[in-house]
């Protein structure tokens, strides 16, 4: 039974890791050692090839030397190469590696392991022009009566020539068998997009086919902003399955490909890509394709739409023909769906849930209970004089209760971040390396508090001071770390109104502390302003009225001053868990 699946991408790419594309240009080029076709995603140039290759010998004992150089012949066009791949094989079997090299140039060639046969290939180590390269082959013990020379030469990232033959050599007193001339190229599969008549659109998502898009609920008839992906069956019949829409100047190029892990993408070999269409207007890349929903046994690095899987969607630059890696994280579909079950309107998230856990835990403990636990310990130190919990007085326990809150919340959102990755983020900047600030401040604070002198001690003040800067620098740090983690590719929240509303989370604390500071050192004087006005009638007989004004005693003033803090504090609070619900919300919709 054969299975016609129609998915619609809009721009490009799945997973793509740009380390990987420089890497390429460098001649780490393993992964090409069998077919020797670069993973450049275009068909092999069919003009003939503008370079020779000679060897200095065409006979050879067990053990013999070979000079083999490889050198520009034309002049017309471009007069330089810029990567190359040179194998020595059996002549009577292309598959069978012979041999290994050595370098005579190391500063523009370099030895690679094919096969597991160390230096059994010989390839470009940087993108430099390159007119003549030269190598040493050496013979084994165990030579197949003839070997030939192939050699894979790219130009640029389009333009390259696959396993072109070079000359043959054989063992002294053997025949060399008739070369044959298979040109500059190995024939590829390859198929003929058409053009897509009219353009994609969401009408029929849920019912006709399934769809998955962001924003959510856009058309891609009418948005031009619309990420859209859309499937649906039209009859019956470790690694990662990509295909890829790539805007080549004025045409679209339509490729199947596979990741593992966090790589660049190894384009397939084998065409399984069928009814090819694509549509460039305005910008706006789309394109179509079929594939069988089973795959024959040989098909390699492909999996089979019988099964449940999560839907990736990314887009990202293209740059002489090069997939870049995507400039925001891949929209990943909420739960996994049945490609070939009932058509379902999808939803997806560009944030992973453990990086929102990450975004959320910090959030809370460093625009919440941090600032909750200083203002405590600032300022309602003087309340509850006689009241205790657990023989300390109630200000240091609800302190020490949101710090250590802080300190779990934090110590956990520093965690799962490395979870996600695998290791350290090498593209978040200089985020990590505060957030690694922030966590050794926060450990230090509670270790420093183990220690602290007595109340009466000398050197109480030194203590003091320590433990308020290095609390002040947390907090300061932890917040800078936060304005930059809400613009990271990971958790990307909507710009400028997330930081808008981070900031006013934080002029919110500066109001409220500053208020209750100005209240401390006495410039606001609640108690003294507090009066009640009694007004007295002498005697029932008496027309005479006499207005008293009672001044309250310290009782009455220490129990307006604590219920004016009380009052800010709470203000502070209501305000504090609005703004900071808002943020966590927007973090949930991401």
């Amino acid at each position: 039974m054969e299975v016609l699946m129609k998915m619609w991408i809009l721009l490009v790419l799945l997973s793509v890791c740009s380390e990987m594309v420089i890497c390429f240009s460098n001649g780490d080029v393993e992964v090409a050692c069998g077919d020797m076709t670069p993973q450049h995603g275009h068909d092999p140039s069919t003009k003939n090839p503008p370079f020779n290759i000679i060897a200095d010998k065409s006979q050879f004992s067990p053990g013999d030397q070979i000079k083999v150089t490889l050198s520009m012949a034309s002049s017309e066009g471009k007069h330089y190469f810029k990567g190359f791949l040179i194998e020595a094989r059996n002549a009577e079997n292309l598959n069978e590696k012979v041999g290994s090299f050595k370098l005579i140039d190391p500063r523009i060639s370099q030895l690679l392991t094919c096969d597991s046969k160390e230096g059994s290939a010989v390839s470009h180590n940087s993108e430099s022009h390159k007119t003549e390269v030269q190598v040493i082959w050496v013979a084994p013990s165990d030579s197949p009566s003839s070997v030939q020379f192939l050699v894979t030469v790219a130009q640029g990232y389009k333009e390259y020539w696959v396993k072109s033959p070079g000359p043959v050599v054989s063992q002294n007193g053997v025949t060399p068998p008739t070369q044959t001339n298979f040109g500059g190229s190995i024939g590829a599969q390859t198929t003929t997009s058409s053009i897509l008549s009219r353009s994609f659109t969401s009408e029929g998502c849920g019912s006709r086919k399934s769809c998955l898009r962001d924003p959510e609920g856009c058309d891609p008839q009418n948005d031009t902003a619309c990420h859209f992906l859309s499937f649906r069956v039209l009859r019956s019949s470790g690694k990662d399955d990509v295909y890829l829409c790539i805007r080549d100047t004025d045409r679209v190029e339509i490729k199947a490909a596979y990741v593992s892990g966090r790589t660049h993408p190894e384009y397939s070999s084998q065409n399984i890509l069928k009814d090819t269409a694509w549509r460039l207007s305005d910008g706006v890349i789309q394109c179509s394709f079929r594939r069988d929903e089973i795959l024959p046994p040989d098909t390699l690095n492909r999996f089979n739409l019988d099964q449940m899987y999560y839907l990736f969607m990314a887009h990202g630059r293209v740059e002489d023909g090069r997939i870049h890696r995507h400039d925001r994280q891949p929209l990943i579909s909420t739960y996994q769906t049945a490609i070939t079950g009932l058509h379902e309107d999808l939803t997806g998230s560009r944030s992973p849930l453990i990086m929102k856990y990450h975004g959320a835990f910090m959030l809370i403990a460093w625009t919440l209970t941090v600032s909750a636990g200083v203002i405590m310990a600032r300022y309602f130190k003087p309340d509850w004089p006689e009241r205790n919990i657990l023989g300390q007085k109630i200000w240091f326990q609800l302190h020490r209760m949101l710090m250590t809150l802080t300190v779990l919340l934090t110590l956990i959102g520093f965690v799962l971040p490395f979870m996600y990755r695998g290791g350290w983020s090498k593209r978040a900047g200089i985020h990590p390396y505060l957030g690694c600030v922030v966590m050794a401040l926060a450990v230090i604070q509670p270790v420093m508090a183990l220690f602290r002198p007595a109340p009466d001690a000398s050197r109480r003040y030194i203590f003091n001071w320590m433990h308020f800067g290095t609390g002040t620098a947390a907090q300061i740090v932890a917040v800078v770390t936060i304005f930059l983690g809400i613009h990271q590719q990971a958790l990307l929240l909507p710009a400028p109104w997330s930081t808008g509303v981070l900031a006013a989370i934080v002029v919110w604390f500066v109001l409220a502390d500053l208020v209750l500071e100005v209240h401390r050192r006495g410039f606001l004087p609640i108690g003294k302003y507090f009066t009640n006005f009694k007004i007295y009638t002498e005697h029932i007989n008496s027309d005479d009225k006499e207005e008293i004004v009672f001044v309250p005693d310290e009782n009455e003033t220490s129990s307006v001053e604590s219920c004016f803090k009380n009052l800010v504090l709470a203000i502070y609070l209501c305000g504090n868990l609005g703004f900071l619900t808002v943020l966590l919300w927007t973090i949930s919709a991401v």
